[in-house]
């Protein structure tokens, strides 16, 4: 019989082994959170995101020439840091049931890059956001599972927002060029809020600059380089390889089109962590 040491040795592998398995296979299991289904498709709420467009109109650079959008996190204002408190403490008031689909997908999209700004700035300078490990549980890594929200009594972290809110309830894949991570491989934070009136517009935005951006799609040595993205995802993006391509022909350009159809269908990956400042 084993003694309590060599069973406790073996369970620590073991648990190891399987976070080890997650980090590679990426993001948390799509699991849904049937308390958010309901909505009013007859209400003619508008949610206000004013307080978290003055944000991203002030610390947003759109216009970086390496084609990723940069936050400037260092010139946030004591002021400006109280009126993304103040819009974060607002949308927590918000009876989200209450509002129209459209309302709530707007919602969840700015309460996600909100609240991630918000974390950076209370833990900055960070290098990565990876570096801040306040999510509960001995192998934790990062802030997603921390708890730092209350919306309709129910309390709720980035990764409910992103992989039991929005990814399960609306299955659009487009999500995944909307959540900012804070990261420099990641989409762009947009630097405008998003709306119900919006929403189609800036999605198809976002998924065909971040496409046709190198840290996206890359054609290296006959090769073809994609984000981790469509690795940790890829059950968004048609569950295979090939529906990744798929995906990624609807967005490409005419002259990257040419270079996928001249290249080696096999699919290597990548991500930059580092803090998009």
């Amino acid at each position: 019989m084993p003694s309590h040491k060599v069973v406790a040795t073996a369970t620590f592998f073991l648990l190891l082994g399987l976070v080890s398995l997650t980090s590679v296979s990426g993001a948390p299991a799509l699991s849904i959170w049937p308390r958010w289904l309901t909505h009013d498709p007859d209400s003619s709420v508008i949610v206000d995101h004013a307080g978290w467009d003055l944000i991203l109109q002030r610390y947003v650079n759109d216009a970086h020439p390496s084609g990723i959008n940069r936050f400037k996190y260092v010139r946030v204002s004591p002021k400006d840091r109280q009126v993304l408190k103040d819009y974060l403490q607002k949308m927590q008031t918000v009876a989200v049931s209450g509002l129209t689909r459209g309302e709530q997908k707007a919602y969840w999209i700015n309460l996600y890059n909100a609240l991630t700004v918000d974390v950076i700035l209370d833990h900055y300078p960070v290098k990565s956001i990876r570096d801040i490990d306040i999510s509960p549980g001995i192998f934790s890594n990062g802030p997603w599972d921390a708890k730092l929200l209350t919306v309709e009594g129910e309390k709720i972290s980035l990764n409910d927002i992103e992989h039991r809110i929005l990814r399960p309830i609306w299955q659009d894949n487009r999500v995944h060029y909307a959540v900012n991570c804070a990261s420099l491989g990641c989409p762009n934070l947009q630097p405008l809020s998003f709306t119900s009136q919006n929403l189609d517009i800036l999605l198809e935005k976002a998924a065909r600059d971040f496409i046709n951006h190198p840290r996206g799609v890359s054609f290296i040595n006959s090769g073809l380089q994609v984000s981790s993205i469509y690795f940790w995802f890829q059950e968004d993006f048609g569950a295979s390889e090939n529906g990744v391509i798929q995906h990624l022909r609807k967005y490409l350009s005419p002259e990257n089109l040419k270079k996928l159809d001249a290249m080696q269908k096999k699919i290597r990956h990548q991500y930059d962590w580092s803090l998009n400042e």
